[in-house]
């Protein structure tokens, strides 16, 4: 049996974040976790949400995807979250998601859990790194422990150098090259997290 328990959770417009997500949990899995892949809650109002075929699709999509509860975060002992950047911001379906989390925050099941996390942008510089550095502060409330991928592989580099986490270009297809730097963002989590079981 394991002894790292993942929470892969992640919230997708146009389907890149769920990618992701799915790419980071092979890889985990790959490294002996039990992982659970959940969804972050559509909370954008319906009809705005319709109006966009493609954000529609997603969430017709990931709709038999579990999502997210305050049990799901007291059940893992590892954290990767993956979700698009907004105005350099973590969107507003995520952060709502977080301020769910008071009451497990507050009895102190967040804390001494590693946590990493992954975004997207439609440009290369469109608030990937300030997006990633936020949600890090978030956890830093927490008493979590950071496990960033730095630059400890050569996947990292091949894919984009961001030391703080795997950030994808919208519209870019996910290659061996992002395949291989989530991969080893998800690898690292799961082994730091073993080391901390």
């Amino acid at each position: 049996m394991s002894t790292v328990k993942l929470a892969i959770l992640f919230y997708s417009t146009y389907g890149t974040n769920h990618q992701m997500a799915e790419i980071a949990a092979a890889a985990a899995r790959e490294a002996g976790a039990e992982v659970r892949v959940l969804r972050i809650a559509e909370t954008a109002p319906e009809a705005v949400v319709n109006s966009q075929d493609a954000w529609k699709a997603q969430v017709e999509k990931s709709s038999a995807v579990p999502a997210a509860t305050p049990e799901d975060m007291e059940w893992a002992n590892a954290y990767l979250f993956s979700a698009p950047t907004r105005f350099g911001q973590a969107p507003s379906q995520l952060r709502a998601f977080i301020d769910t989390l008071g009451g497990v925050w507050f009895q102190g099941k967040l804390a001494n859990k590693p946590v990493s996390a992954m975004t997207s942008a439609q440009n290369p510089h469109g608030g990937q790194e300030a997006t990633l550095l936020g949600l890090y502060t978030t956890f830093l409330h927490w008493g979590a422990v950071i496990v960033a991928p730095g630059y400890t592989d050569a996947s990292i580099f091949a894919a984009g150098g961001n030391p703080y986490g795997y950030s994808h270009t919208q519209g870019a297809p996910l290659d061996d090259k992002a395949q291989a730097a989530i991969a080893h963002q998800a690898k690292r989590l799961v082994g730091m997290a073993a080391k901390l079981a």
